[in-house]
């Protein structure tokens, strides 16, 4: 079965971010944080990725037989294709960035091309702000090891030619300091404007110009930066007894001192200084890799604003739902038929109403959530703490493998615990990655009655106004009693649900997307209309890429829209032919799942947390759930049809952009979403009228 590695898949996917830096239809600063998004994803894809390589590479021969693909072919051709768009990147900020900010007044300098009047400001800025940050360690015989931070932009200083031979003045040493970027308040400096020239400085040029004042002792100083990134696999899965609470805490410190997974280092770096690092930190010449002048890109991030509109985005306030009101009750609402959201288009804020509307409700008895990422600041877990107080039985399931946010997850749960809710943390061998909230609530005439909300998108404020998601409200029994047989199963997993509507992983998703396939494949041999359109994060699991592989065969007409990882190749003679294969880069992080089956003409529609990789499958608990309203049906189809006919953000597998065919007008996704949802409520209203 031909399919693509997994690791180079997604390095096909940063390639796609790296091509929104270089789009000249971007905005300027938009395109800087493009940047900074594959330079972070880049560092996660080494703590993580390459490093379980390394690990893998490392296991005996007969242990990597076993394995599908060859980490040491695996690895050595994703450093081929690091190298490669490394490159692509240095020369994107050099060739196209620079020249487009300078077009703009706006100047980058290396202390290089600073101006004797600049010179002599940025020195008295490293006395005034800089200077007393810094705490220089030398590489000598009384160090006997180094440990340097993960993600962490360190200065080399390599001394040489002593002024004067003195005790403290040897003929050659070594230094090392952490860049004092936290502490400073950034990694950039403005220096003052001249006319409309306007000019920012890396705080590392900063010091660069005051090395001088920081050893006077010497007349040659070069200074250079590196950066290194930590293995992050702890491979917490595979942790199956002991109290998993504290195997995560322990977890978390190990990853500060994790096995270094890549060293970035400018090339120009003195043998000698580069000599002396290794030597002191223990890292080998398989981590080291060569970078630029600058690391952690993902600094950008925070560059100078200069308050211009032009150079972000044009402003997309979220929109006002066309079904659920903006004051008054939710609950009422939701009672009466099903809605659906879609954020960032549309306010997450109608969740956390929700949340706190059933907090203080003296007729809501019981609140259940699943929390796998949640902000910093949660306006969720407040208003969970306060329905706790309240005196409601709230359940909360958290999450405490998600990876980047376990301390946060850690830090609620106990919050949580000590209101008096009820904390279930899952399983070792478990990730619970599905997104759900029940409220159960007793009526005025004394019934009970359960209210759920379905997401594709974490319970996140923040991310929330970054990630597109779909969310159902939903009171109809069909949905909601399932969802409570799911919390259930959360809470003990003793039983398996019985379930009719939902698709849940792991025992109920991977059969249920076999069953569906195989309808459109019965029909299709029958010569009935046949086909699934897909979108996800990712298409990864052998067994379900052999399935779609299968329905191509038979003439099942597959779409996918693939975000990340697509290791299946289509449009092969013999076995994919029928698969076509696109993918969405733009302003918002696409992050919803869908999946369309025509079904004989009764179309089926369903919206889910899951990707259709195998950890998702059969390692996590994941949520598919139907769309059984016709008129939210229609509203998701539409939807889908955006990024199906887009043809100005969208690349086929290739990376590719897909051009508008011969008489088309441009149709650009997220922006046809966003108007089409802005004139949703006044095409309901006369529809109705």
């Amino acid at each position: 079965m031909k399919t693509l590695s997994r690791d180079l898949s997604w390095l096909r996917f940063n390639a796609r971010v790296l091509q929104e830096a270089q789009s000249p239809t971007v905005p300027l600063l938009e395109r800087l944080k493009f940047l900074a998004i594959f330079s972070s994803n880049l560092d996660e894809f080494f703590k993580v990725r390459v490093a379980t390589l390394r690990r893998l590479a490392k296991l005996k021969k007969k242990t990597r037989a076993r394995l599908a693909e060859s980490p040491k072919r695996v690895l050595k051709e994703v450093l081929t294709e690091v190298a490669r768009q490394q490159e692509e990147f240095g020369h994107t900020f050099r060739e196209q960035l620079l020249p487009a900010l300078n077009a703009e007044h706006i100047h980058l300098l290396s202390e290089k091309e600073l101006t004797d009047k600049q010179r002599e400001w940025t020195a008295k800025y490293f006395r005034e702000h800089v200077r007393d940050l810094l705490s220089p360690v030398v590489l000598d015989d009384d160090l006997h090891h180094l440990f340097l931070k993960d993600q962490t932009v360190y200065l080399t200083f390599y001394l040489r030619q002593p002024v004067a031979k003195t005790k403290k003045a040897e003929a050659e040493r070594v230094l090392i300091m952490e860049l004092p970027t936290k502490r400073h308040g950034g990694r950039f400096v403005r220096l003052p404007d001249e006319g409309e020239e306007r000019y920012v400085l890396f705080l590392d040029d900063v010091i660069r110009v005051g090395a001088a004042e920081l050893f006077p002792a010497y007349q040659q100083i070069d200074v250079h930066a590196i950066k290194l990134s930590r293995d992050a696999e702890l491979d917490i899965e595979e942790e199956v007894s002991g109290d998993l609470m504290e195997k995560i805490r322990s977890s978390l410190a190990k990853r500060a001192t994790g096995y270094p997974a890549r060293l970035l280092y400018d090339p120009t770096m003195p043998a000698e200084a580069l000599r002396a690092l290794k030597q002191k930190t223990g890292i080998t010449d398989e981590a080291l890799v060569e970078g630029s002048r600058y690391h952690n890109f993902r600094d950008f991030f925070g560059f100078p604003d200069f308050g211009e509109a032009s150079f972000h985005y044009p402003p997309r306030p979220a929109l006002p739902h066309p079904t659920l009101p903006r004051t008054g009750s939710l609950l009422a609402a939701i009672g009466q038929r099903d809605h659906l959201l879609h954020p960032p288009y549309q306010s997450f804020d109608y969740v956390t109403r929700l949340l706190r509307e059933a907090a203080t409700d003296p007729r809501v008895s019981a609140i259940s959530i699943t929390l796998y990422r949640v902000a910093s600041k949660s306006e969720v877990v407040k208003a969970l703490l306060k329905a706790a107080k309240n005196g409601k039985q709230v359940t909360a399931v958290v999450e405490l493998k998600a990876r980047f946010d376990e301390e946060s997850n850690l830090f609620w749960a106990d919050k949580l615990k000590r209101a008096g809710a009820h904390v279930v943390l899952t399983p070792p061998e478990l990730k619970v990655h599905s997104k759900l909230l029940l409220i159960t609530r007793r009526e005025p005439d004394e019934t009970t009655r359960q209210y759920a909300y379905f997401s594709t998108g974490n319970f996140n404020e923040s991310t929330a106004d970054l990630y597109t998601d779909h969310g159902l409200f939903t009171a109809n029994p069909a949905l909601t009693t399932e969802a409570a047989q799911v919390f259930d199963y959360l809470r003990d997993q003793t039983t398996t649900p019985e379930l009719h509507q939902l698709l849940v992983a792991p025992f109920g998703l991977r059969p249920g997307l076999n069953a569906l396939i195989d309808y459109e494949i019965k029909q299709a041999k029958k010569g009935h209309e046949a086909y699934i359109i897909l979108k996800v994060n990712a298409v990864e699991d052998d067994g379900m890429i052999a399935k779609l592989y299968e329905a191509s065969h038979a003439g099942v007409r597959v779409e996918l829209i693939v975000r990340g990882i697509g290791r299946l190749v289509p449009g092969q003679p013999g076995f994919s032919e029928n698969i076509q294969q696109r993918g969405l880069v733009d302003r918002f992080l696409e992050h919803s799942r869908v999946y369309v089956f025509a079904h004989g003409g009764q179309e089926k529609v369903y919206v889910s947390s899951a990707d259709w990789m195998t950890r998702n499958l059969d390692r996590r608990v994941e949520v598919a759930f139907p769309i059984l309203d016709e008129a939210l049906r229609a509203e998701i189809r539409q939807l889908l049809n955006f990024q199906r006919h887009d043809n100005v953000k969208a690349r086929d597998f290739d990376n590719t952009f897909i051009p508008a065919a011969a008489g088309e007008k441009p149709l650009q996704a997220q922006e046809a979403t966003y108007a089409w949802l802005k004139g949703l409520k006044r095409r309901l209203a006369k529809k109705i009228g």
